[in-house]
């Protein structure tokens, strides 16, 4: 076997991770001929296929499966060793691949960014908004170095700083506004608008409520918080949201909030990053910015 290029093998993981050779090659910031070619050359030299091709898909074959568990290490620890070169000569993360969680992301990315900028000069942020799960497992890939999520993870592989504790708030429309505030159990009796499937933020309000499957939905679920608040202003049920939205999402909609008695719903705020990282100690450093950043942005929010 002829020996092959650790771009083809980043290519590899760029199709195998999008399922399709197009947006592979946007990814990778080449022309879709050209990832094909470097694809066909690595199979030729592994002497067997990686994909199944399709005509609007690809699949990985029972080797390509195996092969990427492989190629995924590979890269993750040629990563590592990147980072770690780095950082031994001057001290400073260069590059920063951060995932957020999109009940995090629209409300707090601005004010870290902003102080990031502030505290390592030159950095260069690559920021990715997705599901929990998905970050687990691109932490895991080494696809990203850190990310911002709702705590506890319980990863045996990670590690989890807290940042902070934030309260839930009870959105609902302006002709329920001198209503009384339900507790937990008036929730249950009430049209309560729920993210879809796969939002943490989603399980923490079933939680809340105690109740442990989902409720008849009738449809209504929403892919965002903004969707779920103009729900509400339209009429349709009630909604909770974390306090650092408030300003963001009510600012458009016919809605009112309000505030729970004790016992108050919440949710800590963390960031993790894998254990064996060799910028774990640069992490470190990096989330008392978050950590700053969420304290002067809930200063600034409550003097408006």
């Amino acid at each position: 076997m002829s020996n092959f290029t650790l771009k083809q093998l980043r290519y590899f993981e760029a199709v195998a991770r999008h399922a399709h050779f197009g947006r592979a090659a946007e990814a990778c910031s080449i022309s879709q001929p050209a990832i094909s070619v470097q694809i066909k050359e690595l199979e030729a030299n592994l002497g067997t296929p990686l994909f199944e091709r399709a005509a609007r898909a690809v699949r990985l074959t029972a080797f390509g499966s195996e092969f990427g568990v492989r190629v995924r290490e590979i890269l993750r620890a040629v990563d590592e060793l990147e980072d770690f070169s780095k950082t031994a000569k001057n001290g400073l993360i260069g590059r920063l691949r951060l995932g957020v969680i999109p009940t995090i992301a629209p409300y707090l990315l601005p004010n870290i960014i902003a102080h990031l900028g502030r505290t390592h000069d030159g950095i260069e942020l690559h920021v990715r908004e997705t599901m929990t799960h998905k970050l687990i497992q691109e932490l895991s890939d080494g696809l990203i170095d850190a990310a911002i999520v709702a705590l506890p993870i319980s990863e045996s592989t990670l590690t989890e700083v807290p940042l902070f504790d934030e309260d839930f708030v009870l959105v609902r429309s302006h002709a329920q506004a001198t209503e009384p505030v339900p507790d937990a159990e008036g929730l249950k009796k009430m049209r309560l608008l729920l993210l879809e499937e796969g939002h943490c933020f989603r399980d923490q309000a079933l939680s809340f409520c105690n109740i442990r499957t989902a409720l008849p939905r009738e449809g209504l679920d929403g892919s965002s918080l903004s969707t779920l608040v103009q729900l509400v202003g339209s009429g349709i049920g009630v909604t909770l949201i974390p306090d650092m939205a408030v300003a963001v999402e009510t600012r458009s909609a016919p809605v009112c909030v309000a505030r729970f008695a004790q016992p108050i719903p919440s949710r800590t705020v963390g960031m993790i990053w894998r254990k064996k990282s060799p910028l774990a100690e640069q992490l470190l450093q990096i989330s008392e910015v978050v950590a700053l950043a969420a304290k002067f942005r809930q200063a600034d929010v409550s003097t408006t």
